[in-house]
């Protein structure tokens, strides 16, 4: 397999084999051979037709991010080399003169462009050909009107030949395609349709036989080499013997005899192996051998948590010396009770100046600050310290080999398409550190200088396992890296990480992929191997190992930091002595650095001080004059001081003046505004109006960021203004520019098309900011301004989004529309009076034709064990929506929300697991798409998914086909509440499909809404 750099190749070609041959072969070409990432490229090329063609194909593959234009309209957006764009261009074509242009992206790593375009006339003749060669036209920057045809290109260089067709890093790239129909029920995927990055290879080193093991999701190794593993479910520990490196002999495997399961992370360490449990017994748990016989037999809980599940408590490892243990639990597990220290001061918040909105489906509603936490612990148990804060759901830690933390968190996917989405990331988990999740639209953007930034934003997925090269049998370069799994989509990426100040920039390069591959934790063995296993949610599981088959040196490499980066990091660990400890010395050691240049040392300082005593640094803060200084110090001063000081607070800050401040200076001082706001109250409204004032006079700015900001603050302070200008950026905002992962989230042909779709044609997410601020104002609009608004909101419905795209949209409107008169309600009624939600797949559901069946798992296994032919996309895609599958699973953008989005499937299930989901729904239920059994104190009894819980109320959604119907049940009425063993999900809604149906319906979820799969070639 080619190592998997970040290359562009464009592909334009015809779709027949007698075509492909009857021409001449393309060449790669690109701007020079040198690896430049990050580089833009343009290239054109004109010819000239004689005759409208019948015929005229376009075919488009891309590594990272490329846009082709015909006669200057675009017809085609191209993700990357894997994923082969198709249009048809005849209707683009003119008689004459014509012009292909190209834009392209590299990311990083060799890139190369190559074309093709075939006339046909008539029904089979070739009449022309047009690929990528020398004649082509390139320039590193764009000139006015050079997609044109009449566009001057004598400056233009020639393009530089790279390779010729079939050779290079990308192979027959043309001839790449999708495979259908999946892995043999029951069977781990095979290593032969893995994904590996050069030089390497994967051993398959056991099945695990789901019925009496489980499914693996948590993996360490012993001092001896041996492995353990741990079932998602109640299955149980397993200890691994792994046979040696080339070895066709399968892994020895026993059951550990504790009864310990669902364990999501554990280490050994200390003469025991500890481990983090979900569910019954959930905490950190201590396993012994109490008599010396090379056998755990004795469980200690040392920690009690409360919380569980998929968000529940997760990694547990060594920490950098070596004297304790880091262990940490997503957001939906509390605090660990007896804590004896914290690096973050404890008084943490919401910290929302604008009224938030919970998820628009449910999730997570209720969940407040800290979020997802890192604690240090002593080995038995005692010592509990805070470290890290502000996650989502991190499942992961590692150490790198100087000892510097790093997390690897969840995005929340039905966010997709809001301005408060935040990707999986890779974040730098130091000292007193707060990544600001917070539920539903209440999200900090990561330029909050009380917060810290990701290292690497990722992209959508689910994050797994994390762990560091250390010790593997690999080159220096992969020794240093951070290997972090990705569930849903099947990859485990390298991240390379580069020294930066005080911390870090990071890229990730895709190590091994596969479909299916459900990744879930990566263990470096003793062997120096990387183990890792597949599995959770009851799918099929299995143990692998990456061996380096190369000739470069696998010798220990040592980790150094260049000079500059050693010594910010020195300095930020001298520093982060002084988190939550008292200490005299803190404040003027520590005040020097409130102004420094690297944002972690600031705000490391920060945290220094904000664990003194208030009284020895607030009038340090009044009274400093360096605007940096200031603004750092009035940031703590706003979370740690009383109320009486905001006064002069707000009166050191009014001195600033912003035309003399940088840009993220000035999101600092609206950060410092806003934070003396909520949590010392609202000002008078004389200094209301004059801070608006101030601000008004700055708004709109330049920069989005601070316009983001500004927008909220004036919204706060009433400002008289603020309406007018808000509706003006909303109207001129453009299409938001694609993220930095965008290029990347579409790399392979396992991505579900919902993404894809939503990258090509993205929300408009900016304008949705701003109507989120604009609608708390209650007053100030006139008639025009109000409907101006309101009609924004059936634009932006157009959109494709995340699962709670449309309900927040919804949500926002109907606030808004909270906030107006009952004239302006009457005023507004032809405009408001349509429900924003995604337009029906069919007007109405379609009907199985059956006769139907009562199918069996062995049977329908058996129906799939062969690859998927001459099925029907449109037909599988009706049976969809007729097994009501679309009432309750998002897929390829349609459907409901109550269960998980299906789009990726072909990427976590094996067809065995599919069939089971479907068959025997009850099966494995996962605790993020659970209902609970409520027992009321008169015998009666809700089922249902519990929504919202304010310790009065339960608002309980009881019927899964109307979600939003909620039923309300008083708290003081309830006995108990238990997780319900049966899905909400209907066992045999495909009884009603015969045989077709079925097939077709299993194919088009397993093409993940590609209708151009071989599955469906007739």
């Amino acid at each position: 397999m080619r190592n998997l750099h970040l290359t562009l190749i464009v592909t334009l070609f015809t779709l027949t084999s007698s075509l492909a041959h009857a021409a001449d072969k393309p060449q790669w070409i690109w701007l020079s051979k040198k690896e430049v990432a990050g580089q833009r490229a343009y290239f054109r090329t004109t010819f000239n037709v004689d005759a409208k063609p019948s015929a005229a194909q376009l075919r488009v593959t891309c590594d990272n991010h490329a846009v082709v234009y015909v006669n200057g309209v675009k017809v085609t957006t191209v993700p990357d080399w894997m994923h082969p764009r198709q249009v048809d261009v005849k209707r683009h074509l003119k008689v004459g003169r014509n012009v292909i242009a190209v834009e392209a992206r590299n990311q990083g790593g060799i890139a190369a462009l190559v074309a093709r375009l075939d006339f046909m006339k008539g029904k089979r003749r070739v009449t022309r050909s047009i690929v990528t060669n020398k004649s082509w036209k390139m320039s590193p920057t764009p000139t006015k009107g050079w997609k044109s045809v009449n566009f001057n290109a004598t400056t233009w260089k020639p393009a530089v030949h790279i390779h010729p067709y079939g050779a290079g890093p990308w192979g027959n790239a043309l001839s790449k395609r999708a495979a259908g129909g999946g892995s043999s029920p029951g069977a781990a995927t095979d290593t032969k349709t893995l994904g590996v990055a050069k030089d390497f290879s994967v051993e398959l080193i056991y099945t695990v036989p789901k019925g009496q093991q489980g499914s693996w999701v948590a993996l360490t190794v012993l001092p001896n080499g041996d492995l353990v593993a741990s079932d998602q479910g109640g299955k149980g520990l397993y200890r691994i013997t792994p046979p040696a490196i080339g070895k066709t002999s399968i892994a020895k495997v026993t059951r550990i005899p504790v009864d310990i399961s669902n364990v999501h992370g554990m280490v050994y360490a200390f003469g025991a192996l500890y481990v983090n449990r979900n569910g019954r017994g959930s905490g950190l748990w201590k396993i012994t051998d109490s008599n010396n016989d090379g056998e755990f037999d004795k469980a200690e809980h040392l920690i009690p948590l409360r919380g569980g599940g998929e968000h529940g408590p997760h990694a547990v490892i060594v920490t950098e010396d070596g004297k304790d243990l880091y262990f940490l639990g997503g957001n939906h597990t509390d605090v660990p009770p007896g804590i004896t220290g914290s690096r973050i001061p404890t008084n943490w918040g919401e910290d929302l100046l604008l009224p938030r909105q919970w998820d628009a489906r449910g999730h997570a509603r209720g969940k407040l600050a800290p979020g997802g936490w890192i604690a240090r612990v002593s080995p038995d148990g005692k010592k509990r310290e805070l470290v890290s804060i502000g996650y989502r759901n991190q499942y992961d830690i590692a150490l790198n080999q100087v000892g510097d933390l790093f997390a690897y968190d969840a995005d929340m996917e039905w966010d997709m398409g809001s301005p408060w989405y935040r990707p999986t990331r890779v974040s730098h988990a130091v000292s007193g550190s707060e990544f600001g999740w917070r539920s539903g639209t209440g999200k900090w953007p990561t330029y909050y200088p009380d917060s810290l930034p990701p290292t690497l934003n990722i992209g959508p997925g689910s994050p797994t396992g994390a762990v560091f090269g250390t010790g593997a049998k690999f080159p220096a370069k992969y020794q240093h890296a951070l290997y972090i799994l990705d569930w849903t989509f099947g990859t485990i990426h390298a991240v390379h990480l580069e020294p930066k100040g005080a911390s870090y920039i990071a890229k990730k390069e895709e190590f091994v992929y596969g479909k299916p591959l459900p990744v879930t934790d990566a263990i470096v063995g003793k062997d120096g191997s990387l183990y890792f296993t597949i599995g959770g949610r009851g799918t099929q599981s299995a143990l692998y190992r990456v061996v380096y088959t190369g000739t470069k040196s696998t010798e220990p490499a040592k980790y150094t930091l260049p000079p500059d980066a050693a010594r910010a990091r020195n300095l930020r660990l001298k520093l982060e002595t002084f988190h939550g400890k008292k200490n005299a010395k803190a404040v003027s050691t520590a005040w020097p650095y409130l102004s420094y240049s690297d944002r972690f040392i600031r705000y490391a300082a920060r945290i220094a001080i904000e664990s003194q005593p208030v009284k020895s640094w607030q009038n340090k803060v009044l009274a400093e004059r360096v605007p940096q200084a200031l603004l750092t110090g009035a940031i703590a001063l706003a979370r740690q001081g009383k109320a009486d000081v905001q006064p002069k607070l707000l009166a050191a800050l009014g001195e600033l003046n912003l035309n003399n401040l940088s840009k993220d200076q000035q999101l600092e001082l609206l950060r410092a505004y806003s934070l003396s706001f909520i949590r010392m109250g609202k000002p008078d409204s004389a200094t209301a109006a004059k801070i608006a004032k101030s601000l008004d006079a700055h708004f709109p700015s330049k920069d989005y960021r601070v316009n983001r900001e500004m927008a909220k603050v004036l919204v706060y302070l009433d400002s008289p203004s603020v309406i007018t200008k808000t509706l003006k950026l909303m109207a001129a905002a453009k299409n938001d520019p694609l993220p930095d992962w965008a290029g990347l989230i579409a790399r392979n042909s396992r991505y579900g098309g919902t993404i894809r779709r939503m990258l090509d044609n993205p929300p408009p997410s900016t304008k949705i900011d701003y109507a989120l601020a604009l609608r708390n104002m209650r007053f100030g609009w006139t008639l025009d301004q109000r409907k101006e608004y309101f009609k924004f909101f059936p634009y932006a419905a157009k959109f494709p989004g995340g699962a709670s795209y449309s309900g927040f949209l919804n949500n926002i409107r109907k606030e808004a529309l909270a906030n107006a008169s009952q004239a302006e309600r009457v005023a507004l009624k032809s405009i408001t009076g349509e429900k924003i939600s995604a337009a029906p797949a069919f007007a109405k559901r379609p009907a199985p034709k059956g006769p139907g069946r009562v199918w069996k798992t062995a049977e329908l296994a058996a129906l799939l064990s062969k690859p998927l032919k001459d099925r029907s996309f449109d037909n599988g895609r009706k049976m969809y929506h007729a097994a009501l599958c679309a009432s309750c699973h998002r897929f390829d953008g349609e459907g409901g929300a109550v269960g998980p989005d299906l789009s990726s499937v072909a990427s976590r299930f094996s067809n065995r697991d599919l069939i089971e989901a479907i068959i025997e729904p009850s099966r494995v239920i996962s605790d993020q798409f659970g209902s609970s059994v409520i027992k009321l104190k008169n015998g009666s009894e809700v089922v249902g998914r519990i929504i919202t819980d304010d310790g009065k109320t339960l608002s309980v959604s009881v019927n899964p086909l109307a979600p939003d119907a909620l039923q309300k049940v008083d708290r003081k009425s309830v006995a108990s509440i238990k997780p319900s063993k049966v899905s909400l999900m209907l066992p045999g809604l495909i009884y009603a499909l015969n045989k077709e149906e079925v097939l077709d319906l299993f194919a088009y979820m397993l093409s993940r809404g590609n209708k151009n799969d071989p599955m469906f070639k007739k």
